[in-house]
């Protein structure tokens, strides 16, 4: 191929994966297969790499091809990024109109309403119809250019379609989060790798979007909604609903639940549902923004020195309540990392009582000076997890002291170390006996290799007895040797020997998970052994071929290499085996047919025959994926007996819904 077929074939290209990343991450309505769109980027990369002067900075290619910086560059933002003013009652709303009134008198209001999303504020520069840069809010009028951190952002086009495309420069707005879903699944893996985890997805999607290397924001699942066009009405736009649609056809991904309102009834009966159904947005979302529709009215309304006079933010009622530390006490998990854990004074929120809450890490406690005895604002983060939102300073008890976070291991106290650059200390001593218990616990659990009966009593006394000093001493444990245990009778120990016993034929996948891989939690431990089909293949992968696979980066590959390559690890994997672990994949054939490939599964409710776990296994051989959470990119929602609110969002957003039977007869259809 000489260089004019060349170009020929990049731009076709190009435009191809262009339409593919909009119809799966905009509008989630994949058209081609997994294996199609990989076939078109691995042939643009090919391309790109035999013809280097070609590639262009828009290419497909180039969304994580930025170098680490230092420090991030100033940006003046062409126009203001005003704050909001606050309503929390309809009230509110309804002196916001007459002040409008006052303003504007004898002019009619029609309104639009969106949610108001608790992520990160960007404003992203077009020239020509290119993307050329990105920033932060800052203080509304510098931000910091984050443009390499944005392109990693999929659903975020690179170049413009329609009528923005044909205008010389153009500032767009939006706001950057991470679905909730994401997030629990980030927080998993952290968790997994031992490493810190986040407090709320803003805090992760605004840590993601500030990496100095935009190769780690690309790890990070983040999304975009789009509402601003800058200079609007200049632009030839008359309505805020136009700009709308002007940002849809130019290929941004808009806030599907935004809506016109042509009355103030209307608008407080948007925010009294949007805020009772905040739960099922899949996104955290802190209140609704309300927008007068017309640009000339919002143009004469003009704007304070701190927010424009034509819009409002309605805010949900907060989801906190205050308590007080009553300790704070600091955990070793299964890769040595000490994580600090305020024990609090019990507390309803939210209909949940919350008695523990993380304090992440030493820098954590710092920052916010959070001390025993204090008196703690906290809160449910997406009305899931908890974590302290301040002190109540002026609560503090006079005699108070700042909480000295230990130098030496709670369990073995061996000294400890923080690796520079981390946010945690760990515990180095592989023999410490905090790290076995914890590993063995996450060994035994549901999601791992189930073993019932393996409780924390009975995992304290197995390791303080140095009856077990690794997994596979497990499978050598005898009846004789367990009711020698406190509280353990006969019965009770031939219960947990055969729940041992039972362990064994778990297959590769729940293996994998319980073996404590850096990195690898339930669902790469399903992409792994869905791969491989054998333990020996995972072991003998290269880090190349490990990268290969779709949803396993670099860091993830070379984890798992890593731990592979330790002799004791082999060593305990090798001692399973002769203890009758299975270590292959049920139902695994190297060249089988994957029919479901490229469909997303949605699983709710109890099945009448089926348990949730045998409905994945079944899905995931045939190629399917299973998730958590409904949008419009999942192909089927499975709906069992007291299902959720996920029949609910299944309905909503049009996906099709399946009965136990359905699903059976879609899986032996295929």
């Amino acid at each position: 191929m000489d260089r004019a077929d060349a170009a020929g074939r990049l731009a076709e290209l190009r435009e191809a994966i262009r339409h593919h990343d909009y119809a799966y991450y905009v509008e989630a309505r994949p058209e081609v297969a997994d294996s199609e769109y990989d076939a078109l980027r691995r042939e643009l990369s090919d391309l790109e790499a035999a013809f280097p002067e070609l590639i262009t900075p828009d290419s497909p290619t180039q969304r994580v091809a930025g170098q680490p910086v230092d420090t991030f560059r100033p940006v003046e933002h062409k126009v203001a990024m005003l704050s909001l003013d606050n309503a929390t009652t309809p009230e509110d709303l309804r002196e916001f109109e007459a002040r409008l009134n006052r303003a504007l008198p004898g002019t009619g209001f029609r309104y639009v309403c969106e949610p108001k999303i608790d992520g990160l504020g960007v404003a992203l520069l077009y020239q020509d119809g290119r993307f050329v840069r990105g920033a932060t809010r800052g203080d509304g009028r510098v931000g910091e250019e984050i443009t390499q951190n944005l392109r990693t952002i999929r659903s975020l086009p690179m170049t413009l379609r329609g009528r923005l495309a044909t205008i010389g420069e153009v500032e767009v707005r939006g706001e950057v989060f991470m679905p909730r879903a994401e997030f629990e699944k980030l927080n998993r893996s952290l968790e997994d790798a031992g490493e810190t985890t986040f407090a709320n997805p803003r805090n992760a999607a605004a840590g993601a979007v500030r990496q100095k290397d935009p190769a780690t924001t690309a790890r990070r699942p983040l999304d975009i909604f789009l509402y601003h066009v800058s200079e609007a009405r200049e632009l030839g736009f008359t309505t805020y609903a136009e700009t709308l649609e002007a940002l849809r056809a130019a290929g941004f991904k808009v806030n599907p639940r935004t809506e016109p309102c042509p009355t103030l009834d209307a608008v407080v009966t948007y925010c009294e549902r949007l805020e009772a159904e905040r739960d099922g947005l899949g996104y955290d979302a802190d209140g609704a923004v309300i927008k007068v529709d017309s640009l000339e009215q919002q143009w004469r309304l003009g704007s304070t020195t701190h927010h424009p006079r034509w819009a409002l933010a309605f805010k949900f009622a907060a989801r906190q309540a205050t308590t007080v530390v009553q300790s704070i006490d600091v955990h070793v998990g299964k890769t040595g990392t000490l994580t600090p854990v305020a024990k609090l004074e019990p507390v309803e929120l939210a209909g949940v009582t919350i008695r523990n809450v993380s304090l992440h890490n030493e820098d954590e406690i710092r920052r916010k000076d959070i001390r025993v005895g204090d008196t703690v604002l906290i809160e449910r983060a997406g009305d899931v997890i908890p974590y302290v939102v301040q002190v109540i300073a002026g609560k503090r008890p006079p005699d108070s002291k700042a909480f000295e976070f230990p130098r030496e291991c709670p369990s073995c106290k061996h000294e400890v170390i923080r690796i520079p650059g981390e946010a945690y200390w760990r515990c180095p001593n592989s023999a410490c006996p905090a790290q076995l218990k914890e590993r063995l616990r996450h060994f035994g659990s549901r999601r791992a290799m189930d073993i019932e009966h393996l409780g924390e009593a009975v995992i304290e006394q197995l390791v303080e007895r140095r009856l077990v000093g690794s997994f596979a001493d497990l499978y050598r444990l005898t009846v004789g040797d367990l009711v020698e245990l406190e509280r353990l009778a006969d019965k009770s120990a031939h219960n947990l020997v055969t729940a041992i016993e039972g362990s064994k034929t778990r297959g590769l996948a729940p293996l994998l998970n319980a073996l404590g891989i850096r990195m690898v939690g339930e669902r790469v431990a399903g992409v792994l052994a869905s791969h491989f089909g054998s333990m020996s293949k995972v072991q003998e992968a290269s880090v190349a071929e490990l990268t290969e696979i779709r949803g396993i980066g670099e860091e993830i590959a070379e984890s798992v290499r890593k731990f592979f390559d330790d002799e004791s690890n082999a060593e305990v994997i090798r001692r399973l085996g002769v203890a009758g672990v299975a270590m292959s994949q049920p139902g695994f054939q190297a060249d089988a047919p994957r029919p479901l490939a490229g469909q997303t599964f949605v699983l709710t409710g109890t099945l009448p025959s089926l348990t949730r776990d045998a409905a994945r296994e079944r899905i995931e051989r045939l190629g399917g994926r299973v998730t958590s959470s409904v949008s419009k990119k999942t192909s089927y929602v499975v709906v069992g007996e007291a299902a959720g609110s996920k029949a609910d969002d299944a309905r909503r957003l049009g996906v099709t819904i399946l009965d136990e039977a359905t699903l059976l007869e879609l899986l032996q259809r295929r």
